[in-house]
């Protein structure tokens, strides 16, 4: 019996033998009864046979659906052509690979000195011994095994896991093309959702380290490329610069230059993506580091766990969504972070950080029941 991360058997079915037997009438129906006959006859009478939904489904070439054996080439999928199905790529060596679609789950095996462009993931993206990879990826699950020397600028909504892997080494996705919004919906995957240096090993060596941070400065581009003029991805609109990138660039679990931190929280709106992609901008251009990012629903019992004295005037809030929170890191930050409250986002429903004296207290509530309620 195989299972999802099973690799597909090389195994030939065994071919059947329709033919009849030479000189055996009985199966010819040839001696069925003249009755029998009769009934078989033509009847002008006699209804269409029935047609159910899946004999009008569009019958699915297995070959749209994989890549393998390929050496040298630059190759992929163009936006709409797997539409959340599955897809496979294996055996492939020196290859540009560029899935620009949303899929249900991706294997990758057996591939050597590959670059590769994942569209999101609904599922899990499952690397298994592969060596020499430079990647961007996001998903639900990522997960290697038996690979060696990996670059993965990644978007992962629960902890990424290695598992007798070496030379792994992660950093924040960062990339733009016109239909990734829309995939990642489709594929049910937030851009506020990242636990890209949140790595889990599941087989550690004492005395070793099988993963590593990319440098905060690390380009995509030198890593994966962009595809070849000449082919047929040629037309698809990229992007790399952080600026535009769909996903947030955090900071992660890197060592913050200093201690004060400031929470701060969009409740379900019209506009809340907007308006934390508004606040990222204004942060930044004035210096400040944002942490990471959460988006998660919230039930009365939370909100006055999280938020505590300042629960009462949120409650009625949560009720539209989840909501979508920031850590925003740097000295000054959260005078910073409540100016930008009165003076950009007068009217929206939001909470900040009071204080410097009492910030650490709630980037921890917060984020902790976060983890909590995402399984981390």
């Amino acid at each position: 019996m195989g299972c999802f991360f099973s690799k597909k058997s090389r195994r030939k079915s065994p071919k059947n033998d329709s033919a009849l037997p030479d000189g055996d009438e009985s199966a010819t129906g040839n001696d069925l009864p003249e009755t029998n006959n009769t009934a078989l006859g033509s009847n002008s009478n006699q209804e269409a046979p029935k047609q159910y939904s899946w004999d009008k489904r569009e019958k699915v070439d297995p070959k749209d659906f994989m890549l393998t054996g390929l050496k040298n080439e630059t190759v992929g999928r163009l936006p709409g052509k797997l539409n959340g199905q599955q897809f496979v790529i294996q055996d492939c060596e020196n290859c540009n690979i560029y899935v620009f679609d949303h899929s249900a789950t991706i294997t990758i095996d057996d591939c050597v000195n590959c670059r590769i462009m994942l569209g999101p993931i609904k599922g899990s993206v499952f690397f298994r011994d592969c060596k020499d990879i430079k990647c961007v990826v996001a998903c639900q699950q990522f997960r290697t095994r038996d690979c060696k020397k990996m670059d993965v600028f990644l978007c992962c909504a629960t902890q990424p896991i290695i598992e007798s892997s070496t030379g792994m080494k992660f950093g924040c996705y960062q990339y733009y093309y016109p239909e990734l919004a829309f995939h990642f919906k489709d594929a049910g995957l937030s851009i506020f959702n990242n636990n890209w240096s949140n790595i889990h090993d599941f087989t550690p060596v004492s005395g070793e380290t099988n993963w590593s941070l990319l440098p905060e400065d690390a380009v995509v581009l030198e890593g994966v490329p962009l595809p070849d003029p000449e082919s047929e991805f040629k037309s698809v609109r990229i992007s790399t610069e952080a600026s535009r990138s769909i996903v947030p660039l955090t900071k992660g679990g890197r060592r913050t230059e200093s201690e004060e931190s400031c929470l701060f929280v969009f409740f379900a709106g019209d506009y809340t993506t907007a308006n934390a992609r508004k606040l990222i901008d204004e942060a930044t251009t004035k210096g400040f580091v944002l942490i990471q990012t959460k988006e998660v629903s919230m039930r009365p019992e939370d909100v006055n766990r999280v938020f505590q004295n300042n629960a009462e005037n949120l409650t009625e809030w949560i009720t539209k969504g989840p909501v979508v929170a920031l850590e925003l890191n740097g000295d000054g930050v959260v005078e910073a972070c409540r100016s930008f409250a009165d003076e950009v986002f007068n009217g929206t429903k939001l909470f900040v950080s009071e204080s410097k004296n009492t910030s650490s207290r709630d980037v921890d509530n917060f984020f902790n029941f976060a983890d909590m309620q995402m399984g981390l």
